[in-house]
């Protein structure tokens, strides 16, 4: 049975899988109340933090032991998406303290697209 890197694994697995993640996934910190949609997956997620600690699924048990990084406790704003270099998108479905990053390098906000003059 696989698990991912992130949750406790049951007695004699030993297998490790990493979670693909998909389009349409709802994250969650671990180290503050930050919860994301991925609008546009890329392989670059699979290292997506908040916070300076792995994001989780919204059903996953987060772990009491991690702490918010001072280093990448910017915050986030609600209601906006942030891009990586690699082309991924997530939306913040509920800010937090914590700064989105894929490994230690911070997400950056999606700039809105000016709309035409309507003359």
């Amino acid at each position: 049975m696989p698990v991912a890197a992130n949750e406790p694994r049951p007695e004699g697995v030993t297998e490790y899988h990493p979670v693909m993640i998909k389009n349409g996934t709802r994250l969650q910190s671990q180290v503050c109340d930050t919860q994301v949609i991925v609008v546009r997956s890329a392989d670059s997620l699979d290292d997506l933090r908040a916070g300076g600690a792995p994001m989780i699924a919204l059903d996953a048990q987060k772990d009491d032991g991690l702490s918010l990084d001072p280093e990448l406790s910017g915050g986030n704003a609600m209601g906006k998406r942030y891009v990586d270099d690699g082309g991924a998108e997530v939306l913040v479905t509920k800010a937090g303290a914590g700064t989105l990053s894929v490994g230690a390098t911070p997400l950056s906000l999606k700039e809105a697209k000016p709309l035409p003059a309507s003359d």
